[in-house]
């Protein structure tokens, strides 16, 4: 508990949990996207600071993800975000290992 209340205040302070910005329902902006896990025309899975965020539209693009955030433009139908991205990243890089 009190670890999860230390990483909690270092991302605040290290400016290291995720922004979402929208722009109606044509544009989302994300800081701090760290990783993209599934990408298609109608839904998109990310994680970002401590979430992961899941986004259902269509015609759902993604730009700019080299500049530390990441772009979506499409037609945003709806966004889910579940904590714990962190613990959601750990089980995607072992499903790859097991895979690879």
């Amino acid at each position: 508990m009190m670890l999860d209340n230390f990483v909690s205040r270092a991302r605040q302070v290290l400016y290291l949990d995720s922004g979402l910005h929208l722009e109606g329902n044509r544009e989302m902006f994300i800081e701090n996207c760290s990783r993209i896990e599934e990408y298609n025309e109608v839904f998109m899975r990310l994680i970002a600071g401590g979430l992961c965020i899941q986004i259902w539209g269509s015609d759902l693009r993604a730009y700019d993800y080299a500049t530390g955030g990441l772009i979506i433009r499409g037609r945003i139908a709806q966004i889910e975000l579940t904590e714990g991205g962190i613990r959601h990243e750990g089980a995607a890089e072992r499903l790859r290992e097991d895979r690879g």
